[in-house]
């Protein structure tokens, strides 16, 4: 355990036990499978984890995004609803929040945080726009693409490296930037796309000496800096661990004084903010609000609503109060960092240091007789299925898709397949079964086969894509 507090208890009495700052009120039975029913349904769903029914799913780490558990709070705010068309007063209760917590002036809801990734790219990006980013990730890079822009990673050189225990792998480079900047010009980068806690590097996060002096070298070329804020919560608690001068602050100071180095966000409140549907665009510049608050009504729904019903918004204003919580981040942290010291403690590779939201297996290293045009990643979310009914999801180079140039499939340095943890919904125990089913299936890794893709979707080909074991 990490918090010091732990430490010095265990010094005093031995082993001291953590428990989650929760308790149990509802329960949804699960159960697992057999391996011959696990592998009918692996082929029915053409080796792709996105493709399985939940119902087959034992332990479900696929994703974070709207499967975390919401709270007696904001199960009783779902009843308090306000479904009129316009002005509902739980848009106000959501804007409030956001305000409160995140210092941004004005706000668009969205239906999820994509509709918001398409709100901004459509409004500042032009054909021609270069668009850095401290590493990519799939849905807003597509979006990016698809109002014209050209997609340009500024990360630092450590996060491509899985092994690297540089505490904030998520920094931006400002070198590569500042190279880019004198490269194609100021005014042909709308903004910067600086994502907190990054999640194709494995849940790395961002310093706030880092976002300080980005925006300082923003400020001296006139570009502004919009913040992908989905996993803004972890990103604080990082800082508040590991950066000098911010031990004794609150997750919510943090997370304040770090978005006041930006110009504006974009969120997937499926994550942090412990729902299950929503997300929000937020700026400062009231000439954007205008443009952004008209398209949200073409788009998504009424600028008072975007896609949300109101009792989806009240859960999401009460959920934003709770996700700031330093007991409850410091809770969701520490279950992903168990389960990846019971997978380090066993020498298996994994992205270190160990994220926020996920563990990261290292594919690449796990399956290294495996090239990645056989899809490594994609294999092991496979196997790790038929072993145990866990479902995972491949990052690696079926997510990277295709260069639009070359029509060649992209080969990341990072080739990674994501336990995703979803927050307060599994305990210790569960974890402890990850671990053990990743452990068997390192086991026998040896006897692995790759795959090839025998369908592949235009867009966003890692949700759709079907495979077929290679003889």
């Amino acid at each position: 355990m990490s918090n010091p507090k732990f430490r010095t208890m265990g010094k005093q009495f031995g082993r001291r036990s953590w428990a989650e700052p929760w308790k149990i009120k509802m329960v949804e039975p699960i159960k697992m499978t057999s391996r011959d029913d696990r592998l009918k349904s692996l082929q029915e769903a053409g080796y792709n984890t996105f493709l399985l029914h939940s119902e087959d799913v034992y332990i479900d780490l696929l994703t974070d995004s709207g499967t975390s558990a919401m709270s007696d709070r904001q199960w009783a705010g779902m009843m308090l609803g306000d479904e009129a068309y316009a002005g509902s007063r739980n848009f106000y209760h959501l804007e409030e929040a956001v305000q409160k917590y995140y210092g941004y002036r004005y706000l668009v809801p969205t239906h999820q945080g994509r509709g918001a990734e398409h709100l901004i790219s459509r409004t500042l990006i032009k054909p021609g726009h270069y668009v850095p980013a401290n590493m990519y990730f799939t849905t807003t890079r597509l979006h990016q693409e698809l109002a014209g822009g050209t997609f340009v990673d500024v990360i630092i050189d450590e996060a491509h490296d899985p092994a690297n225990e540089h505490p904030f792998k998520g920094n931006v480079s400002l070198e590569k930037l500042e190279a880019l900047i004198k490269r194609v010009g100021a005014d042909n980068i709308p903004y910067v796309s600086l994502a907190g806690t990054v999640n194709m590097a494995g849940g790395q996060p961002v310093s706030m000496a880092n976002v300080r002096a980005l925006r300082g070298l923003c400020d001296r070329y006139g570009i502004p800096i919009y913040l992908d804020a989905t996993r803004m919560m972890e990103n604080a608690f990082f800082i508040q661990e590991r950066e000098e001068g911010y031990q004794d602050k609150s997750i919510a100071t943090i997370l304040k004084e770090f978005c006041s180095f930006t110009d504006g966000a974009w969120m997937s409140a499926k994550k942090d903010h412990l729902v299950n549907i929503g997300g929000w665009l937020a700026v400062n510049d009231g000439d954007l609000f205008d443009e952004l608050r008209n398209l949200v009504v073409v788009y998504e729904g009424l600028h008072t609503y975007g896609g949300m019903a109101g009792r989806d918004m009240e859960a999401l204003a009460i959920g934003i109060g709770e996700a700031v919580e330093d007991d409850h981040i410091r809770a969701r942290v520490e279950q992903v960092r168990y389960l990846g010291t019971l997978l380090t403690d066993w020498e298996i590779p994994i992205v270190k240091p160990i994220g926020g939201h996920a563990i990261f297996l290292d594919a690449k290293s796990f399956y290294s007789h495996i090239p990645q045009s056989q899809f490594p990643s994609q294999t092991l979310a496979a196997e790790l299925y038929l072993d145990s009914g866990i479902r995972s999801m491949e990052r690696g180079t079926v997510s990277a898709g295709r260069d639009p140039e070359t029509g060649d499939h992209r080969y990341p340095s990072l080739e990674l397949t994501r336990l995703t943890i979803p927050r307060r919904v599994y305990t210790q125990a569960h974890m402890d079964v990850v671990a053990e089913s990743v452990k068997a299936v390192y086991d026998a890794r040896g006897e692995a086969r790759g795959l090839k893709m025998v369908y592949e979707p235009r867009y966003l080909r890692f949700f759709q894509a079907r495979f077929e074991p290679l003889a």
